[in-house]
């Protein structure tokens, strides 16, 4: 499967004369990813799968027989759809409710049950009272349009998944396999380990590095949180928060590029706008949400007195700096992206060989690679994209009800009306429908359904189009840490050995810039890069400056202990430096205030610290 994909976004079909549609490239991936999914996962979450029922091995048979008569019959099936032959409808039913179960041993009931009120409105949208009142479709027509039609379950989902995705995702597992990993994580140690707090530093840098790539909140939280956390603790830091620091640097990992959980490919595509772009809009953002966490975790570690990491501990720098190779295919990649403009897939694909190569020659802690172990990746990378194929092709069903019925403008002229015209108030609206959808649903299900559903009302009262996808974005992410459903805060949790709903209340806490840049780059799109170079660069200063005074209010620490009142200063100071000055009417003058009242704070805690020093242990 993964050969495949790398063959089409190497455009070898075409080198070898063999025309086909976009379609039954996408047909031909799922092909296999449906058989995968029931060969792999258990009916019933938790199961161990020692043996393959003969049940599972039928619904595999079946899936592939089902797909493989869409991918190849596609040309002549395509023409056919709106006279509902049973050569369309019957595979098409056999293929909705083979991927709906797939989707279920993956991610759950949430994403299956969403979908299936898709298609439910799709079926009766005529009973729908009011504006949201849809256009009835006939189900064998429903049934075929979804399996065969471009805008179905085959439709642009599917096609960044299975070109771009698949790319990264392997990049990623080359990264894992030839100890790319390792090296950033070590990286990170050394780099942060002598600072007081160092452990929660370094869980807040190797958890952006990983998550920029891995894709996934919990994944993240799994991956590093059982080195990061256990280290956290011992140096004396309670379990709930040690726990809430890795879930919220774990779960920015999803909106730091180049992979942002997927999302910045499929959004490239929504916008019809450069991948590049996409990556550069959301940079400064994601760069402000990791200093808000960063200045939290040092000012926690100088109240609570945790020093830095013991000597013994850390990596030898020596061992380390062997491992700067694996920074040369992230310059590759960077350098074919922005500069040579390459496909994202394409650019991902040539980081991949770099790595492989430099991995072959000089290795990482006296270790290489097999060239065995490097093509077990590919078998590797197609059991991890199993999951966000699935969802992919399920997303295409919610985008295909949209197109069919009517749903979306209904939708986004009743959120319109809801909000009265008023984007604040359409706003704050969007934000908890977004927090609600994302609730217990993976990255990039959480994406498309709110750039189809939320979105285009933000668009629709005059925001920029890529700060509305991205405002989006982030608060379908901050389902992943916030109460009562949230899956990365939980997951680290349980790592360690916290309380649940304790880890999730710290974890808002911690993740609180997430929660309010969104607004700002909504309402002025300097800090997404949209503006007049000293307009912007003025904001990311501001900006920079409002982070650090509302995260020395929340962790009431500043040079020494701060006082109810002064944090209350510190956070009023902050909130108006970080208001963009292009944001409201008043905006320069609010942005000014703050900067000089947050100021003289600074100033006057830097000079009651000299005048009472305390030993603390130094930064």
């Amino acid at each position: 499967m993964i050969l495949i994909a790398i063959g089409w976004a190497l455009s070898f079909q075409r080198r070898i004369g063999l025309d086909l549609y976009p379609q039954q490239f996408f047909a031909g991936i799922l092909f296999f990813v449906l058989p995968l999914a029931f060969l792999n996962l258990p009916a019933r979450k938790g199961d161990p799968r020692v043996n393959v029922p003969w049940v599972d091995v039928a619904l595999a048979l079946l899936a592939m027989g089902a797909v493989g008569f869409v991918a190849v019959e596609y040309p002549r099936l395509v023409l056919m759809i709106f006279a509902r032959p049973v050569a369309i409808w019957l595979p098409g039913i056999i293929i909705l409710a083979l991927l709906l179960e797939t989707l279920r041993r993956a991610t759950g009931w949430a994403l299956v049950i969403i979908i299936t009120v898709f298609l439910l409105y799709a079926l009766f949208g005529d009973l729908i009272p009011g504006r949201l009142q849809g256009r009835a479709q006939n189900w064998q027509l429903l049934a075929g349009y979804m399996a065969v039609d471009s805008n179905g379950i085959l439709g642009l989902p599917m096609s960044v998944a299975s070109t771009v995705v698949v790319a990264f995702i392997l990049f990623g597992t080359l990264l894992g396999i030839t100890g790319g990993s390792q090296f950033f994580t070590d990286a990170a140690m050394l780099g942060m380990g002598r600072f007081r707090g160092g452990s929660m530093k370094i869980a807040v840098l190797a958890s952006g590095l990983f998550g920029s790539i891995s894709g996934s909140a919990v994944a993240n939280v799994v991956g590093t949180g059982v080195v990061t956390i256990p280290m956290i603790k011992r140096d004396g830091y309670p379990a709930h928060k040690a726990a809430a620091i890795e879930a919220v640097a774990s779960t920015g990992g999803q909106l730091m590029p180049p992979v942002m959980g997927a999302s910045a490919f499929l959004m490239a595509e929504f916008l019809a706008l450069p991948y590049s772009q996409i990556v550069l809009a959301a940079l400064v953002p994601a760069i402000l949400y990791y200093i808000a966490l960063f200045i939290q975790a040092d000012l926690e570690a100088a109240k609570l007195g945790i020093r830095a990491v013991p000597k013994s501990e850390m990596p030898a720098g020596r061992t380390v700096v062997v491992g700067l190779h694996f920074v040369l295919a992230f310059a590759v990649l960077i350098y074919l992206l922005f500069w040579q403009r390459y496909q994202p897939e394409r650019a991902a694909l040539w980081a991949a060989l770099m790595l492989c190569a430099t991995a072959l020659l000089i290795g990482y802690r006296g270790r290489r690679p097999s060239l065995r172990a490097l093509f077990n990746a590919f078998a590797r990378t197609g059991h991890s994209v199993v999951e966000i194929l699935l969802i992919s092709a399920a997303s295409g069903i919610v985008i295909g009800v949209l197109n069919i019925t009517g749903l979306s403008f209904n939708l986004t002229y009743a959120l319109v009306q809801i909000g009265g015209g008023s984007a604040t108030l359409l706003l704050v609206l969007s934000a908890f429908v977004c927090i609600i959808l994302g609730m217990g649903l993976p990255t990039l299900g959480v994406y498309v359904l709110l750039a189809a559903l939320v979105a285009p009302a933000l668009i629709k009262v005059g925001i920029e189009p890529i700060a509305a996808h991205l405002y989006v974005l982030y608060f379908g992410m901050m389902s992943m840490i916030t109460p009562p459903i949230a899956l990365a805060a939980f997951a680290a949790a349980s790592i360690a050995q916290a309380p649940s709903m304790a880890t999730g209340w710290a974890a808002m806490r911690f993740g609180w810039s997430a929660y309010v840049i969104p607004l700002l780059f909504a309402f002025s799109p300097t800090l997404i890069l949209i503006g007049e170079p000293a307009e912007i660069t003025l904001a990311i200063l501001t900006a920079i400056m409002g982070v650090w005074l509302i995260s020395s209010a929340l962790a009431g620490y500043f040079s020494t202990a701060l006082s109810p009142l002064k944090r209350v200063l510190f956070a009023l100071a902050g909130l108006m430096a970080l208001v963009p000055a292009g944001a409201l009417t008043g905006g320069q003058a609010i942005d000014l205030a703050g900067i000089l009242l947050g100021a003289a704070l600074i100033t006057s805690e830097v000079l009651r610290a000299r005048r009472a020093p305390t030993p603390e242990p130094g930064l």
